[in-house]
């Protein structure tokens, strides 16, 4: 699989993707804010090489709010975080002058990326945002992405704490929310699987 550097990877122009930013900046920690800015770079650079025709100001919106709801000021204690993310995106969407199908369709996308898999000719930026989570997180097809891309988009924006972090917020949902996505991620062994994941070795 062909990658194009990360430089190439622009990032998309407009005041919706710049305030989308800066919400994501003020309310993510360092560690989250480069996870999810690292998540649309992995979906953007996927969906170039394998020809998926995707909108980029989609994906990077929802790559930017697909965690937010695991900030303390955002959890929710009734639905899962990634319901509750789509349901914050929406508003953020909303406040930015999104018609009702765009907007929905941000929330689908943020909902699906917890999905086992999703069909990439139903929702594409649902398929790449999937993807590119699972890399970030367990390393998932981590060696389809050349060595040289992987260390420019590690080196652009470094994991920190990320592993410490996430899996708190994951543990926290599933103590909470039993029956959630992200505490059927805690049953099946995520502690491990982000043990093992070779971006944090090239880290």
């Amino acid at each position: 699989m062909s990658h194009p550097r990360p430089d190439a990877l622009a990032v998309p122009a407009g005041a919706v993707p710049a305030a989308a930013l800066e919400v994501a900046t003020a309310y993510h920690s360092p560690a989250l804010l480069n996870h999810s800015l690292r998540a649309y770079l992995w979906a953007a650079a996927r969906g170039t090489a394998e020809g998926v025709r995707f909108d980029p100001e989609l994906l990077y919106v929802a790559a930017l709010f697909h965690d937010l709801a695991l900030v303390p000021v955002f959890d929710s204690h009734t639905v899962a975080f990634e319901e509750a993310g789509g349901h914050l995106a929406g508003v953020f969407a909303a406040g930015a002058g999104w018609p009702p199908e765009r907007r929905a369709r941000l929330s689908e996308v943020i909902v699906r990326h917890m999905w086992p898999s999703v069909d990439v000719a139903a929702d594409p930026e649902g398929y790449l945002l999937a993807a590119a989570t699972a890399t970030e997180v367990i390393g998932r097809d981590v060696d389809a992405y050349p060595a040289d891309f992987r260390a420019e988009v590690l080196e652009r924006h470094p994991r920190l704490d990320l592993t410490e972090q996430f899996l708190a917020c994951f543990r926290s949902q599933a103590d909470r929310k039993p029956d959630s996505s992200a505490a059927r991620a805690v049953r099946s062994g995520l502690d491990a699987r982000m043990a093992g994941n070779p971006l944090d070795a090239a880290t």
